[in-house]
C-alpha cells in the first residue's frame, strides 16, 4: 500500500493598525518568476515521521531562514488536494520581517524535459497581506485555511 504524501506549514498573523494580516510565500524558480495571483503558498513542506506540527515549524524555518515566536497556536481543518496529499497547517499569532527571509535552495530541472538541473531558492520572496488579499493570492487549494482563520478570528 502506497503511503500518502503529507504536507504541513504554518498560516502566520498578525494584527496590524487593528486589521488582521497573513504571512504568505512566493515559490522561487523560473517556473513562478512571473505568477503572482493564486502562487502563494503559507511556507510549507512534505513530511514523514515527525509529528504535523514539528513538521510545519522546521518548514517555516527552511523557508523563511527564522522561527517567530507564537501564540494562540491552534490547528486547522486538514485539506486533501486532488492528487491525495494530505496537507496540515496550524494558524499562530507572530511577526516576522518579510523582506529579511532567507530560503534554502532546491534542485529543479529547467528548462523542464530538458535533464539540466538548477538550484533555486525554495521561497524567493515574502509578504504581509489583509485577508481579502491573501484569498487572491494563495494557491486554491490553501484558501480554506484562510477562510477557516478569518472565521476563528471573527472577521
Amino acid at each position: 500500500m502506497k503511503a500518502i504524501r503529507q504536507s504541513a506549514g504554518i498560516l502566520l498573523y498578525r494584527w496590524h493598525d487593528g486589521v488582521a494580516e497573513v504571512f504568505l510565500v512566493h515559490p522561487g524558480g523560473p517556473f513562478w518568476a512571473k505568477k503572482d495571483a493564486g502562487a502563494w503558498s503559507i511556507p510549507k513542506g512534505e513530511f514523514t515521521g515527525e509529528e504535523p506540527l514539528a513538521a510545519a515549524k522546521r518548514e517555516f524555518m527552511e523557508e523563511t531562514g527564522t522561527l517567530p515566536g507564537m501564540k494562540n497556536v491552534m490547528p486547522l481543518v486538514p485539506v486533501q488536494l486532488k492528487s491525495g496529499k494530505m496537507v496540515y497547517a496550524f494558524a499562530g499569532e507572530g511577526d516576522i520581517e518579510a523582506d529579511k527571509i532567507t530560503s534554502n535552495l532546491c534542485r529543479v530541472e529547467w528548462p523542464p524535459k530538458t535533464g539540466k538541473m538548477i538550484e533555486v531558492p525554495e521561497v524567493d520572496r515574502a509578504g504581509w497581506f489583509g485577508i481579502d488579499e491573501a484569498r487572491f493570492k494563495i494557491n486554491i487549494s490553501q484558501a480554506a485555511f484562510i477562510n477557516e482563520l478569518a472565521a476563528l478570528l471573527n472577521l
